[in-house]
């Protein structure tokens, strides 16, 4: 028996549900690259890129990349061989930045801070004021690790390293946070900002974006490590492919214009507040779920949980039953665990395009899986979660309808 004939939802942490008015966006014919509105389509998605990453006085930049190739573009780009790097190693992804700056000749250092806690800013600034000969030409971090699910106070960091008088570079992955929650990166200190096109940003995955503030492209002028692809200097040229060293990712320049459009015309505080609702929906559930014992949240302070994909810890069984009967039977689509959680772990997303319906059924989903497979849990998750939204998200008063109604009645 199967009830997974109908949409199939994706509730993994990237590539998110691509909404059809974005596939629609690129589902056109290809157009001529050196002149026209392919032109302007570029021009407005760096300068709208730059109102995302909250700045106003850096500069983006787009190529056709995964996240990935947006973190060998920072590094590249205001970095020389032998400068040495900060690590702050809060989940995995943080850490496998810094393994791709060792590899491009960078040395590395790491503050660790386990797969469950985030960033202590207090040890940066001891770490940075230690460092009297400022060796350390860069710190790396995350705002929220996608493997862990931690969220870290990228602006107290920035505070930390102000307040240690330190003249590093702060450069922040915001691959799994932009476009969830707020990102300033003028406000907060940050002075490069990478993100990916498959998570908040709802396209399809092959963009990855950089943004560089006054003080990375002063650092850009002598670094060592740039090369012709990744380079900021090369793609402020006057021609619109140099934009993208070669010819543009037309399409996926469709879609992203169609996305960037859908997050501006909600507004992005209402977009970061239901992100912050569907989350939090989901952990009342996983907190009801987890007085089973058999499931646990992986990060301990509830503050560090991020508004853009939960992690969960399993005890007992094979996290991958879960997941196969929630995709087999009803279509939904868990994430893995990934890093210290493979085969431990099961990770939830609620990013980019995601409603309450949704959610709500990705919840209802995991909770029939639970009871059907005999996984101990707690009962009433969904149900926890629904009343939190009610309570959350109050109907409009009815009473002025009402008295109008009564007036048409009466003839008034």
């Amino acid at each position: 028996m199967t009830l997974r004939n109908g949409r199939e939802f994706l509730a993994i942490p990237g590539p998110t549900n691509v909404p059809d008015a974005v596939l629609n966006a690129m589902h056109r014919p290809a157009v001529e690259i050196y002149t026209g509105p392919l032109v302007e389509t570029t021009r407005s998605c760096l300068e709208d890129l730059k109102r995302l990453f909250g700045t106003r006085t850096g500069r983006s930049y787009i190529y056709a990349a995964n996240g990935h190739g947006a973190w060998e573009a920072a590094l590249t780009n205001v970095l020389s061989r032998g400068d040495k790097v900060l690590v702050l190693g809060s989940g995995r992804f943080p850490v496998l930045w810094g393994e791709m700056a060792a590899f491009v000749g960078v040395e590395v250092e790491e503050l660790h801070f386990g797969f469950r806690h985030g960033v202590d800013p207090a040890a940066v600034e001891t770490r940075l004021k230690a460092d009297r000969a400022g060796t350390i030409k860069a710190v790396l971090m995350v705002q929220v690790d996608t493997a862990s699910s931690v969220a870290n106070d990228v602006a107290a960091v920035g505070r930390a390293i102000a307040a240690a008088g330190h003249g590093a570079l702060l450069m922040v992955d915001a691959i799994a946070s932009l476009a969830t929650m707020p990102f300033e990166m003028d406000a907060w200190g940050i002075d490069v900002a990478v993100t990916g096109s498959q998570k908040g940003l709802m396209t399809p995955p092959g963009l990855g974006f950089v943004a560089a503030g006054p003080r990375a492209l002063q650092a850009h002028r002598s670094a060592g490590l740039r090369t012709a692809y990744w380079d900021w200097t090369k793609r402020e040229g006057p021609l619109h492919y140099e934009k993208y060293c070669g010819t543009p990712p037309e399409h996926l320049l469709f879609g992203l214009r169609q996305a960037i459009d859908m997050l501006f015309e909600e507004g992005l505080p209402a977009v970061f507040e239901r992100h912050r609702l569907l989350a939090e929906a989901t952990r009342r559930a996983v907190a009801v779920w987890s007085e089973g014992d058999a499931l646990a949240f992986n990060v301990v302070e509830p503050a560090a949980r991020s508004n853009s994909v939960t992690t969960v810890r399993v005890e007992g069984f094979d996290p991958q039953v879960l997941r196969d009967y929630c995709n087999n039977t009803c279509g939904v689509m868990l994430g893995e665990g990934i890093g210290e959680l493979s085969g431990k772990g099961i990770r939830i997303a609620h990013m980019g395009h995601v409603n309450a319906p949704m959610m709500l059924g990705t919840l209802g989903v995991i909770e029939m899986a639970l009871g059907a497979l005999g996984i101990a849990h707690g009962k009433g998750g969904v149900q926890a979660a629904v009343d939190f939204l009610a309570e959350a998200v109050p109907a409009p008063s009815a009473a002025p309808r009402i008295d109008a109604e009564l007036r048409d009645a009466m003839g008034a």
